[in-house]
């Protein structure tokens, strides 16, 4: 018998210790919902403001303005989180970001003009699409690294895929619920009440934030950051901070800005690329065959989310842009013959966007989050997501500009081409991972904090300076829990 009984904790206590690692994770990651919900309703939204506002709408720039503006928005908010994330608090900026995304979907519901002014309620609409982008921002550096952080508590192997299943899942199943919402309020309305569907359907973002605002306000910081933290350190090192991370940030940025300029531009556009497919079809079948093409997200999600585990989040990246190419080649190819099959295009098309949520869309965050330290992982985040939104914005300008000088929206040429744009740039962020982003293990959130610190104090750098406590116990990022620097050391054995 073993001689000391601590080594060896109750059974029942580890497996309690270990669940309650999960809320953190819950908590700081499933905003992300709301981004894929809020970004991709719009393009219900669209459609139907088109048809109800045929000059005010169809023919002017409001189209894009109200796409793409959210984007904008999503910008500025990730810069300006990601520093509020690293410099003040991760908690600060998730009950911030909730608050705003609360309230601006709210308003966007209500857009009004004064008089009942069309162009004032797009004018109005554009604002609080703006707004909500900001909010939307605010997941990335804040949500998103504090779940990358809290993912690192739970146990070895399986710590990519929680990451993913709670940021990058939550978004793609936003997609389905923000294309099934409108069908469903269709379906209650009529399509004489299209201006309720829109402005509910817009309304109801407001309910994803509101069901988790309660989490975070009980949340604590993760403890990978109060150990990391430079928050209270006087003169922050940018300079050094630049030199080490400056090419590998690039890498992610483009990859980033690549996946969003594609994944972003479809997204939106699906229905107006189905109203082409089926051009004498009913708003019904329109809608209907939109929620199946979003379906196919969540199952290439899914599985990218165990391969991450399995096969590392670069080799799977990788592994699903290329197959995401081979199947946009197929569809830039076979386009003639899809454009009177529409079961058969829906398919193809559908396994074109799930390859891509199985690659980059789940790898990207997960890899800008575990490549850089602690004390920098919300800017280091806030700038490759925030090329990527770029990437989203110039994808939703340039998507129908590619159509229009390709031939124009009711030929084969203009709609196969943003396939070929596409599936090349899926292949050159496959070789620019491979060739230059590093081999990502489980432990590499603690691995990067100490090459980080280890650089630093080679540099003359005092890191006594890093952290938020002086004593040996903190809190951990669990709602409610204390966190004992002893168990870590338990914790530690355990694992090996």
């Amino acid at each position: 018998m073993p001689g000391n009984v601590d080594q060896y904790p109750p059974a029942g206590n580890t497996i309690r210790k270990q669940k309650g690692k999960f809320w953190p994770i819950v908590a700081t990651g499933a905003g992300l919902f709301s981004d894929g919900y809020l970004n991709n309703v719009i393009g219900s939204v669209n459609t139907i403001l088109k048809i109800l506002y045929p000059t005010d709408y169809a023919d002017s720039t409001a189209t894009q303005n109200v796409s793409s503006i959210a984007f904008v928005g999503t910008v500025v908010g990730q810069l300006i989180f990601g520093y509020v994330s690293d410099h003040h608090s991760r908690k600060l900026g998730m009950i911030v970001s909730t608050l705003i995304l609360i309230l601006m979907s709210i308003l966007s519901s209500a857009s009004w003009g004064a008089g009942g002014s069309i162009p004032g309620m797009l004018a109005a609409l554009t604002a609080y699409r703006f707004f909500i982008g900001i909010g939307i921002g605010g997941e990335y550096p804040a949500g998103s690294v504090a779940c990358a952080e809290a993912s690192n508590e739970l146990k070895s192997g399986s710590r990519n895929r929680y990451f993913v299943l709670f940021t990058n899942f939550m978004i793609d199943f936003g997609f389905v619920v923000s294309a099934f919402t409108p069908l469903v309020m269709l379906w209650i309305c009529g399509t004489n009440h299209l201006g309720t569907v829109w402005r509910v359907a817009l309304g109801l973002g407001a309910i994803p934030p509101m069901s988790i605002f309660y989490l975070r306000l009980k949340l604590e910081e993760p403890d990978q950051f109060t150990k990391n933290t430079m928050r209270h350190v006087r003169r922050v090192p940018y300079l050094l901070i630049i030199r080490y991370y400056w090419f590998r940030l690039c890498i992610v940025s483009i990859i980033w800005f690549i996946y969003d300029f594609s994944a972003y531009s479809f997204g939106l556009y699906t229905t107006s690329i189905l109203d082409v497919i089926i051009p004498n079809g009913t708003l019904y079948q329109t809608f209907g065959w939109n929620v199946v093409i979003n379906l196919f997200y969540l199952p290439g999600s899914m599985i990218g989310a165990l391969a991450a585990d399995y096969f590392g989040p670069r080799v799977t990246l990788v592994v699903g842009v290329t197959l995401q190419a081979v199947f946009g080649y197929i569809m830039a190819g076979a386009y003639s013959y899809f454009m009177n099959h529409i079961a058969g295009f829906v398919v193809i098309y559908g396994i074109f966007l799930s390859f891509g949520e199985f690659g980059p869309g789940d790898c990207i965050g997960l890899i800008a989050s575990k490549t850089c330290a602690t004390p920098v992982r919300g800017q280091y985040y806030a700038i490759a997501a925030a090329t990527g939104k770029i990437g989203a914005f110039v994808g939703t300008y340039v998507f129908p500009v590619i159509i229009r000088n390709s031939g124009g929206d009711t030929t084969v040429k203009g709609l196969q081409t943003p396939f070929w744009v596409s599936s090349t740039l899926a292949i050159f962020s496959g070789i620019l991972a491979i060739a230059f982003l590093p081999k990502i293990g489980q432990d590499v959130v603690s691995d990067e904090d100490e090459k980080f610190r280890d650089y630093l104090a080679s540099k003359g750098w005092d890191v006594s300076q890093l952290g938020d406590y002086n004593s040996s116990s903190t809190t951990v990022g669990t709602v409610g829990a204390e966190y004992d620097s002893s168990d870590e050391k338990k914790v530690v054995v355990s694992e090996s």
